[in-house]
């Protein structure tokens, strides 16, 4: 008989009386299949490995997963993040540890993208400081002409980055009649087309904005990626907006850029330090927007992103791969040696191996990770033509294993890799609970 598949959830999925946090996350698809007991977790960040050492999956929602959070048992085959950032993950830990860490692309692609929409309008039409001025009475409405909004109409909506949110926002920004620019290295040249986007160097991007929104990830490689430099190219008429993640942008820079007028305004989502200090000086400034890392938060994305890692977590506990899996080395490289029964000879075939794996679980013989054989792929002759820069010389599929820039979002479908080219330990150990 096959062990229960448990799932974890982060602690901070529940508040201090035991109520859920998010309503909308509906738990009942996972309560209710067959064969999987979940469990919430003490609130700690980061997590402890020994917290989790009995678990085949974790749904994560905000606290860290350090390197030190790794279980030692191995059980551990997934952790399932709510949402598309995951820079509160020690990502090459999850990899050692043959651990897959799975985001939500699904979930947040509209959501965030009306977020960005919403702050280019509101910026724009200067929306904040006419409800002060409404506020104010007679006086305030005598100001109103003073404080004339922007037309969008021939203007240059400009993204660092035409990923999964990207081309999202460049599909609602369609009707505004705007230009589209961006710079993404890693863009696909027929997406770009199809929206009418022009692809340009960074620095052009600056240049010509006149809203410029950032949309990848944050990594080594972006981190401060708008910096003092850049930000001097932008136009003393244009508008900068950033929900991706604090870190890409030099916050000094930004604050001085802003104080000093230098372009008109800014709208934020998120922060270099969140929650910032009470004397941020960023927080006395009237031409920015702010916004608690939450704009996106609506009961339609918090119920697509619970669906989405739900689905991932039962995937795994199905025996299919689940999308968005940011790290795919752990699905790209043989498997060990088996721990039971012996392994299939050298060279067989896939069709051979699941057939050992299988014959491997009917007798009760679990491998690693509490699944049969999960070890006998050491020595199959697998195509080598998997996704990520060590086996492919596409640029994009360094994109999608590593999203260094171009989004701060996963894999889109038409860039998942064919079916026979996954090499997947993964899929392989989690067989048992199919």
């Amino acid at each position: 008989m096959s062990r229960l598949f448990r799932v974890a959830l982060s602690g901070d999925f529940r508040k201090s009386d035991g109520s859920p946090t998010f309503a909308d996350f509906d738990l009942a698809p996972l309560s209710s299949a067959p064969g999987v007991e979940m469990a919430f977790l003490e609130a700690r960040s980061p997590l402890e490995a020994e917290q989790l050492e009995d678990f085949d999956a974790l749904i994560l929602l905000a606290h860290r997963f350090s390197a030190a959070s790794v279980p030692r048992s191995g059980r551990l085959s997934v952790i399932a993040r709510f949402g598309v950032g995951y820079d509160s993950v020690d990502v090459a830990a999850c990899t050692a540890g043959d651990i897959a860490l799975v985001i939500t692309p699904d979930g947040v692609r509209r959501p965030v993208a009306v977020s960005i929409m919403t702050l280019m309008l509101a910026l724009t039409s200067k929306l904040m400081v006419k409800d002060r001025l409404a506020r104010l009475g007679a006086a305030g409405f005598a100001a109103r002409g003073e404080h004339m909004g922007v037309g969008l109409v021939g203007k240059t909506l400009g993204s660092i980055g035409v990923g999964n949110i990207g081309a999202e926002l460049f599909r609602l920004a369609r009707p505004f009649g705007m230009h589209f620019a961006a710079h993404d290295p890693f863009a696909d040249a027929a997406i770009a087309a199809e929206l009418g986007i022009e692809l340009v160097s960074l620095e052009e991007l600056f240049t010509r904005s006149d809203v410029l929104a950032v949309n990848c990830p944050l990594t080594p490689a972006t981190h401060h990626l708008v910096n003092a430099e850049r930000l001097k190219l932008m136009k003393p008429s244009a508008y900068f907006i950033n929900t991706a993640r604090g870190g890409i942008v030099d916050q000094e820079a930004l604050t001085r850029v802003l104080r000093e007028g230098r372009i008109a305004g800014a709208g934020l989502d998120v922060l270099e330090v969140e929650p910032p200090s009470p004397d941020d000086p960023l927080l006395q400034l009237d031409n920015v927007i702010l916004s608690p890392h939450a704009l996106c938060w609506t009961d339609q994305c918090f119920a697509g992103n619970g669906a989405a890692d739900v689905r991932a977590v039962l995937d795994v506990q199905q025996g299919r791969v689940p999308s968005g899996i940011v790290n795919r080395e752990v699905i790209n490289r043989p498997a060990s040696p088996a721990s039971c029964i012996g392994t299939p000879p050298i060279g067989h075939s896939r069709a051979v191996a699941y057939d050992f794996i299988a014959r491997s679980r009917s007798i009760g013989c679990p491998g690693r990770n509490g699944v049969a054989g999960s070890r006998a792929l050491r020595d199959a002759k697998w195509p080598q033509q998997g996704v990520g820069h060590q086996s492919s010389g596409d640029p994009r599929a360094h994109r999608r294993a590593h999203c260094t820039l171009g989004s701060a979002d996963p894999p889109r479908p038409d860039m998942q890799p064919s079916e026979p080219s996954i090499q997947s330990r993964l899929r392989v150990r989690c067989r048992a609970f199919a």
